[in-house]
């Protein structure tokens, strides 16, 4: 029986950008003479992740489904702002809605999970009902969010003021902990898990993996497209609409900028992570890993005293890296 030898050119090919960005970790925290590498900063790295991870897995559906969404970080400042806004103390001097009296907790949460849903629902339906090509489609939605989010926190007596006086309650989702751990990891990681079962034991998931694989094929099989496109972009808007919640609580305020760029470190996340740009291919184990391994560049590229504009150009070449290795993939396997 002839045994298997380990083909290290397959491994580099599968696993190219994770050495990379591991030497680009080790290189930092050698800068930085292990500091980086601290609890207090891993914590940080772990805050500043839950929120990208909650887009990011809003985003991997899409991708999954074969589509695009550039309008997740619009969603997630639209929601951040609303949510602030429902969230305010009753004493504050400049309170958005002076004759609201304070909610609970739940209420701006929900608000915002249902805003992202209906946006979700209007991406999917452009997409699949009036077959816009997805790219172009939530690029108009990106920029009608904006727009309607300036112009709501323009509203007097606001004035496109950042939001303030926010209630400790609300705050407490995104610096509050149980055990040492932040209520903001906790959702984020039961979030993921909840995510893996959907696409991986619910008939559901795998219909959004056959459609994004092939979806003239899945329409022969009798799966409704139409329908898993529009579920697909519904849940996608939900977890960017909590993902904007739980910025406004995890910074304690919100502005229109809120969420800038974040669908393009969500999308770069998922690539990174496994996820083909042609659809189909992906899981949540490796979004998860993108996510983190961007935030760890990002905050030690900041951490060193690199420029932030460097961000920008590493994770340019990355997501440039990313899409030829996995274009690559694809020609191999044709």
């Amino acid at each position: 029986m002839k045994s298997k030898t380990f083909d290290t050119k397959k491994f580099l090919m599968n696993n190219v950008l994770y050495v990379i960005m591991i030497v680009i970790i080790i290189t930092i925290a050698f800068i930085s003479k292990g500091r980086f590498l601290s609890m207090r900063v891993m914590r940080d790295i772990l805050n500043q992740s839950s929120v990208r991870v909650l887009v990011a897995l809003g985003c991997m559906f899409v991708i999954l489904s074969g589509q695009a969404d550039l309008s997740g970080g619009r969603m997630v400042g639209l929601a951040a702002v609303v949510s602030g806004t429902l969230a305010q103390q009753q004493t504050y001097a400049i309170k958005f809605w002076p004759g609201l009296p304070e909610l609970p907790v739940i209420v701006p949460v929900l608000v915002s999970i249902l805003l992202g849903v209906a946006v979700g629902l209007c991406n999917g339906w452009i997409v699949a009902k009036l077959r816009v090509p997805a790219f172009l489609a939530t690029l108009g939605v990106q920029m009608i969010l904006f727009g309607a989010n300036s112009l709501y926190i323009n509203k007097a007596p606001n004035n496109s003021q950042p939001l303030g006086g926010i209630l400790q309650s609300f705050k407490n989702l995104g610096s509050g902990n149980v055990a040492g751990i932040n209520y903001i990891i906790i959702i984020a990681v039961v979030s993921a898990v909840l995510v893996h079962i959907l696409l991986t034991k619910i008939t559901m998931g795998k219909q959004i993996y056959a459609v994004g694989g092939n979806p003239e094929a899945a329409k022969v099989s009798g799966i409704n497209v139409f329908k898993i496109t529009l579920i697909t972009y519904a849940i996608a808007g939900a977890f960017y609409g909590l993902a904007g919640c739980l910025e406004c609580a995890r910074t304690g305020s919100a502005t229109s900028n809120y969420g800038l760029s974040y669908e393009l470190d969500a999308i770069a996340s998922c690539i990174v992570g496994g996820c083909s740009a042609g659809g189909g291919v992906g899981g949540v184990p490796g979004v998860f890993l993108g996510v983190v391994i961007f935030n760890v560049i990002n905050y030690g590229l900041t951490f060193i005293g690199l420029s932030s504009y460097w961000q920008y150009v590493v994770k340019g070449l990355i997501i440039i890296a990313a899409i030829a290795i996995d274009v690559r993939k694809y020609d191999r396997k044709s």
